[in-house]
């Protein structure tokens, strides 16, 4: 990174050109010279049109990859980057860039911002969030610092041009060759504000915005990211920010989430471990400290029945007091338990593992009945027990049940079945990132088929937190990635393949875990190869998922699975 003082660049201007004649437009770049002749007037005119852009603390940044990616936009997903682009606090990134896309939505542009850690596989490096210019992004390591990444934060003014009622054809040809001015602003407030303008050669104009808290001390660093896309650097430098205070905003509504739906009498905690988010005007949610809200009704904890608990919140964004937002929600009160047992096991009662590490339990179908005091019975909400791991040993197990009660805490146990797998991909904390962690590759030679039996426990948070198929070749160039959520992408299957499926989405997402998934893998021996996805939920319901004819080489056919959010087991091959 430079300061450049304008004098400087003319005179380099001047003897730049009187010793190598290079040519340019002026109108189109004011860095270079279209011919020697007349050349102190085309000197002050670029030093004139220079000192337009220069607010006296513009700062030059240097580029040293002005192409970034390849020319046939054949870059996968991460593999080709821009310049690290440093940006302190109270400083604007000023980026400008031709941009060349792919067939898809996200063969465009991609931004990441990351803490101050100038190297991907540097130790302490994170990302606050990675922005995609099709209007979509995720967060990154710094989530669990506190920075969040909030989709609905973003905003576009991408318009149907032709009418068709949908307006990602006409994103896909308006930002085929783009010119793209994104500004980053790192705000000594702690936010971030990013606003991408592309100019596409037919002349409609994309404005996308974005805003997230980030460190207000730590430098933060922006760089582009390819994806079947690449890009031509123009210029890039940084500014002072443009955000020296922040905009406050009302809020509009709160919401509780996690109260305990009974609580034994004696017990004076009727909030126990809830959660109340609050959501402002401008969008944005936050979770907020149980010492910002009022109860403005107290529950009468020392008799039995039901009970109304009103919450309200008055601050604004910036904590200042407001008008207040309120909700309510309703729990028993109830004699204190002395017994309990499980009256209907949960969805998944049996378990394959591979590892030693202690698996996840999950309650999904679980009832656990209650015995009180008085001798009457009742149901326990999931949300008032405590359930422990899973142990990984082969037969018969059982997972503890505990509810701590007002005097006590009552335990129980529920039996399960464990079997051994053959191989494992993913941890079982569901910690496994995107592309991380991949099974064995599997040769699939022309004319035959490799099936792949497994277990798969996810999260549920996702459709893609479930298993991806990569086709690809011994040295691990791919021809494609596909997903049991008839998603894919690759060489081999953009513009190509039609998925095909018999999903019921509204409860696909919810019945991932404890699935048994087969995964078939058939080389048609004419450059062409199938992957179909037979998938049992734990519940017995079955579906299929088919990617039918993506191109590969019938001579090179290798396969391998991949996922995030979810772990595999697998029992066969």
């Amino acid at each position: 990174m430079k300061t450049t003082i304008l004098i400087r660049c003319a005179l380099c201007a001047a003897f730049f050109v009187v010793f190598s004649l290079v040519g340019c437009d002026e109108d189109l770049d004011i860095y270079t010279i279209d011919a020697p002749s007349d050349l102190q007037a085309k000197i002050d005119s670029i030093a004139a049109a220079k000192a337009g852009l220069d607010t006296g603390d513009t700062t030059y940044i240097d580029i040293a990859t002005a192409i970034v990616g390849a020319e046939d936009n054949s870059s996968a997903w991460w593999t080709a980057f821009s310049d690290y682009l440093t940006i302190p606090a109270n400083k604007r990134l000023h980026l400008e860039f031709v941009n060349h896309s792919g067939a898809e939505n996200w063969n465009n542009w991609n931004l990441a911002v990351t803490n101050e850690v100038a190297d991907r596989d540097g130790d302490g490096y994170a990302e606050y969030f990675v922005l995609r210019s099709d209007a979509f992004g995720w967060g990154g390591g710094m989530v669990s610092e506190g920075y969040a990444f909030d989709v609905a934060l973003i905003t576009q003014n991408y318009p149907d041009t032709d009418g068709d009622g949908d307006i990602w054809n006409d994103f896909r040809a308006t930002m085929q060759g783009a010119y793209v001015t994104l500004e980053v602003d790192h705000s000594v407030t702690g936010n971030v504000y990013v606003t991408a303008t592309a100019l596409g050669t037919n002349g409609t104009e994309l404005v996308m915005t974005y805003q997230q808290e980030v460190s207000a001390v730590d430098d933060i660093i922006a760089f582009l990211v390819c994806d079947g896309s690449y890009f031509e650097i123009e210029t890039a430098y940084l500014l002072p920010s443009q955000v020296t205070v922040v905009d406050d905003v009302e809020p509009v509504s709160i919401a509780v989430e996690g109260a305990p739906a009974f609580v034994e009498i004696g017990n004076e905690n009727f909030w126990g471990d809830a959660i109340a988010t609050v959501t402002f005007a401008d969008g944005s949610s936050a979770q907020v400290d149980s010492t910002d809200i009022s109860f403005t009704v107290v529950p009468d904890m020392t008799t039995l029945g039901e009970k109304t608990v009103l919450v309200a919140y008055s601050k604004t964004k910036q904590g200042e007091y407001t008008s207040a937002v309120s909700t309510y929600y309703t729990l028993e009160v109830t004699n204190s338990v002395v017994s309990m047992e499980v009256t209907t096991l949960p969805t998944i009662s049996e378990y394959y593992f591979y590892s030693s590490d202690p698996i996840i339990f999950n309650t999904t179908g679980i009832v656990v009945t209650a015995t009180y005091s008085d001798g009457s019975t009742g149901i326990v909400p999931n949300e008032n027990l405590q359930f422990g791991t899973v142990p990984a040993a082969a037969g018969a197990q059982t997972v503890e049940i505990s509810y701590v009660g007002a005097t006590s805490t009552v335990t129980t146990t529920c039996p399960l079945t464990l079997v051994q797998g053959t191989s494992q991909v993913g941890a079982t904390d569901f910690s496994t990132g995107w592309w991380t962690a991949f099974s064995d590759d599997y040769a699939v030679t022309s004319g035959s088929s490799t099936i792949i039996t497994m277990y798969c426990y996810s999260n549920n948070l996702a459709n893609y937190h479930s298993p991806s198929t990569i086709l690809r070749k011994a040295d691990l160039s791919e021809y494609a990635v596909v997903r049991m959520d008839n998603f894919g992408w690759g060489s081999g299957y953009d513009g190509i393949v039609t998925p095909t499926s018999d999903w019921n989405w509204d409860i696909f997402t919810s019945s991932i875990s404890g699935s048994k998934v087969v995964i078939t893998v058939t080389n048609n021996g004419d450059n062409t190869a199938d992957i179909r996805y037979d998938v049992t939920y734990a519940t017995g319901e079955t579906h299929f998922q088919e990617y039918a004819g993506i191109v590969v080489d019938s001579s090179d056919l290798n396969c391998a699975l991949v996922l995030e959010g979810a772990y595999l087991v697998i029992v066969n091959n």
